[in-house]
């Protein structure tokens, strides 16, 4: 048997992970023969992933450097009866739950779904089931369209996004440089998005109804997004801001009251090999939060230096502090590489460093190394 953060793992559910793995992967080789036959109105397609990390942490953290892995399995299906009409499902399933289930940290050291996360979905008793919506098109012109999508909805999808990162299957994997929000967009639950793109401009707003019975609170956010492409390269600048109704707790634990923040993102390509990220934003501190202000950005190097220009690096840092939740604040850094085997498979060697003071005094700080292996279908 193995000592595994504490629970015993068996060598037999290691060796089902890794049966699990195998039959997978020539899962995702069927599907592409499968897909060819498709016609053009139904699609098929999702990521695998499999991912080991291990910590080393110092001994005020109270838990044993110690490592875990997991697989995850993303399945997704479109279907297109018109060029303007979308029907679209996205389905979760993990073995395990990595690092995340033992780290010491307030932030994931990855952010993916894991087994307990697609499982009860923000307390629905729905399994499995991540996405599922309908997406209408409306066509007024050259450049000028309007999309409406109501379903099962995922606000990551439509917020926030960044061409650098936003991406744990192939970019940063640690959940503070995932995303800006920290924990404040909510994902698969009930909820319609209005997206308006007028040449390079584009305008978002997303509604969401999130959680069960006494759990239960509204969501709401518009974003705005311009384009440009200049000699350096394609720049995306975006500002969301969102809300939420009156039903979190403040400090004292005794009132009701709402999250708000407003986030700028930025991403911008400099040349063939070098582009650039930025995150900045704030939220209010009249619920409990654990920061109320986030700084965060990056550098993203393409593979070309070295002859393969699929592959690309990362380097990433975020600060975080100003909450109410007694945490003081959080610094975070990671460095990755990432290296494209072929058009379906990939594999990721990434070093995350994070530190976490509290207003008492204590601090967790430590490395964690991984290894991500990724097959696209």
């Amino acid at each position: 048997m193995l000592i595994q953060g504490g629970n015993r793992i068996s060598s037999r559910m290691i060796l089902l992970r890794i049966t699990g793995v195998l039959i997978i992967t020539v899962l995702v080789l069927i599907s592409q023969a499968f897909a060819a036959a498709i016609n053009e109105k139904l699609s098929i397609g999702g990521v695998m992933a499999g991912v080991y990390q291990y910590q080393d942490v110092d001994d005020s953290a109270g838990t044993d450097n110690d490592g875990d892995g997991v697989f995850v399995f993303r399945p997704e299906i479109s279907y297109t009866p018109t060029e303007k009409d979308e029907i679209f499902a996205k389905f979760g399933f993990a073995s395990g739950n990595g690092l995340n289930e033992i780290s010491p940290f307030v932030f994931a050291p990855w952010a993916a779904d894991m087994e307990d996360d697609v499982k009860d979905i923000n307390g629905s008793n729905r399994d499995y089931l991540l996405v599922a919506y309908y997406k209408h098109t409306i066509d007024f012109g050259k450049d000028n369209t309007l999309g409406l999508t109501g379903g099962i909805i995922d606000s990551e999808d439509y917020l926030d996004n960044n061409a650098f990162t936003n991406d744990e299957y192939t970019k940063f994997m640690n959940e503070a440089l995932d995303n800006g929000f920290d924990a404040l967009l909510p994902s698969y639950d009930i909820g319609g998005v209005v997206e308006w793109g007028i040449g390079s401009f584009g305008i978002t707003g997303v509604i969401m109804d999130v959680g069960e019975d006494e759990d239960n609170y509204s969501f709401f956010a518009l974003g705005a997004t311009y384009t440009v492409d200049t000699s350096l390269g394609i720049g995306n600048y975006r500002v969301s801001i969102a809300g939420t109704s009156n039903d979190f707790l403040d400090p004292t634990g005794l009132e009701k009251e709402g999250h708000s923040g407003v986030i700028f993102s930025f991403d911008q390509q400099f040349g063939k090999i070098i582009g650039g990220w930025i995150r900045f934003g704030t939220k209010d501190d009249k619920a409990e939060i654990d920061y109320e202000s986030t700084y965060s950005g990056g550098i993203n190097i393409s593979g070309s230096p070295w002859g393969r220009d699929d592959d690309n690096a990362g380097i990433g840092y975020g600060y975080y502090y100003g909450g109410n939740a007694g945490i003081d604040n959080t610094h975070v850094a990671e460095i990755y590489t990432r290296f494209v085997l072929n058009e379906y498979f990939s594999f990721t060697l990434d070093l995350q460093y994070m530190k976490d003071e509290y207003l008492n005094g204590n601090e967790v700080k430590g490395f964690i190394g991984g290894l991500r292996l990724v097959a696209e279908f």
